[in-house]
């Protein structure tokens, strides 16, 4: 009876193990694709593209392979969100936050839109948390919160000193973009709305724009460019980016549970500025590292409760 107790023990440990890991390799995966699509962003637009023309790699294969998943769900109430809250959380954490987003890179180096956006969020989150969600916000935290203004001090000190008004431009829009993207995390915690839920509404309405695209811009300019740089954009942005990033990371929550997933986020800036680095030949400047290991040690104290 004891060995059978203790081989069932065993079993139960060696599937945990093999959960976890699963659950790591998952996020690990998601925070990896999400690092692609910033950087076939920057990539993007040194060969042309522009940010509507992302945008709508970006949103429209996604859509489309959500689609029926919302058709069945229930299109009248948008998988029981709502018109307006889908309309809403679209604002804040799709289209429009995309759009100002990929402007951003016009203007400053990959590094600089890597780690400044998710900073912000970020810090907004913190403080809309604290101000509307009435969360308690732990000295850890807060602490974390001060870090991460220091390495973004840092990053902005390199768009001062070296690039000019057109960095700090570019700077300020990820400030923006960032708390955009706190503000969309804030309304899914005070509607309940489940990220997973979220993403294939704000993909699916998100076709919606493709009309107005096709009868103000035309498809010619995204044709010119070439067949091999559009499927570059459609796999980094609307599939590992989208889709694909976002299952990977809901597996991790489920294998690992919310806190722990919510380390694999916090490591995008770092593999954004190593696939720069690698695959576009962007390194990263000596402010740019110095802010990443700053703003990551913020991240770490962020995540902890206490």
């Amino acid at each position: 009876m004891d060995q059978r107790t203790s081989g069932a023990d065993a079993l139960t440990q060696t599937n945990d193990a093999t959960q976890a890991l699963l659950g790591v390799v998952c996020g690990l995966s998601a925070a990896l694709f999400w690092a692609l699509g910033f950087a076939g962003t920057r990539h993007g637009l040194k060969v042309g593209f522009t940010p509507v023309d992302l945008l709508v790699h970006r949103y429209v294969w996604s859509g489309i392979a959500f689609l029926p998943l919302v058709w069945r769900a229930g299109v009248s109430d948008l998988c029981g969100i709502g018109w307006a809250r889908g309309l809403a959380l679209m604002v804040l954490g799709g289209p429009v936050m995309s759009l100002i987003s990929y402007t951003g890179f016009l203007f400053v180096p990959l590094g600089h839109g890597s780690v400044i956006q998710p900073s912000c969020a970020t810090l907004g989150g913190l403080l809309l948390a604290a101000l509307f969600l009435k969360e308690r916000i732990s000295a850890s935290r807060l602490t974390g919160a001060i870090v991460i203004v220091g390495g973004l001090g840092v990053i902005g000190a390199e768009s001062i000193g070296h690039i000019g008004i057109d960095g700090v431009q570019g700077d300020l829009i990820f400030v923006l973009t960032g708390l955009m993207f706190a503000g969309f995390g804030a309304l899914l915690r005070y509607w309940r709305v489940s990220a997973v839920s979220a993403a294939l509404v704000i993909n699916v309405l998100s076709l919606l724009l493709l009309p107005i695209y096709i009868a103000t811009v035309g498809l010619a300019h995204v044709a010119a460019i070439g067949i091999t740089e559009n499927a570059i954009q459609a796999l980094a942005q609307g599939v590992l980016a989208g889709p694909a990033a976002l299952y990977l990371f809901a597996v991790s929550v489920q294998r690992l549970g919310v806190a722990r997933a919510a380390v694999f986020p916090a490591c995008v800036p770092a593999l954004t500025l190593l696939t720069g680095w690698l695959l576009l030949g962007e390194p990263p400047t000596a402010l740019q590292a110095a802010g990443l290991v700053t703003v990551l040690c913020g991240f770490y104290l962020a995540q902890r409760q206490r």
